[in-house]
């Protein structure tokens, strides 16, 4: 596999941003899914000498900062989320592609309970279980990334006729 370079990647993230912030209808906000995290989390799995944890902490305080939320709160979470893919990315080679599915999910899912966490700190109400449904879009997002990405980022054959 072709080592992708630190351009590309910081490319993708601020590729990422910018749909982060694309307005969204009434029914498509609620099943958006996290596009900065996504990206994050396949250039973990893929490269984690390129983006890292410390990466996350400022992808997320991007994230605050541009969206209003609380600030502080995307970072944290990204960061823990960071933590438990980098440390798990050895083993994740051994994975077959249904296991890393359900990985996947898990932080996804670990992503958006530590946000409701904070944020029932901080004093809003408890949303009802749609409020979860971006977990299962980032999860098609993130095979999606796989397959267009990795076709990319694949090494180009040289057979000698």
């Amino acid at each position: 596999m072709r080592t992708p370079s630190l351009l590309f990647v910081y490319g993708t993230l601020l590729v990422a941003l910018v749909f982060q912030l694309f307005p969204w209808s009434s029914k498509g906000v609620i099943a958006r899914p996290d596009f900065m995290l996504v990206v994050l989390l396949y250039w973990f799995f893929r490269a984690p000498h390129l983006c890292n944890i410390g990466t996350a902490w400022i992808a997320g305080a991007l994230v605050d900062l541009a969206t209003g939320s609380l600030l502080g709160q995307h970072a944290l979470a990204f960061t823990l989320i960071a933590y438990l893919a980098i440390s798990f990315q050895r083993r994740l080679v051994l994975f077959n592609a249904f296991q890393l599915l359900f990985f996947t999910f898990g932080l996804l899912t670990l992503n958006r309970l530590t946000i409701l966490i904070l944020k029932l700190f901080s004093g809003n109400e408890l949303p009802n279980l749609h409020y979860f449904w971006p977990v299962i879009t980032g999860v098609i997002l993130l095979q999606v990334m796989q397959f267009a990405l990795g076709k990319i980022t694949q090494p180009t054959s040289n057979k000698a006729d």
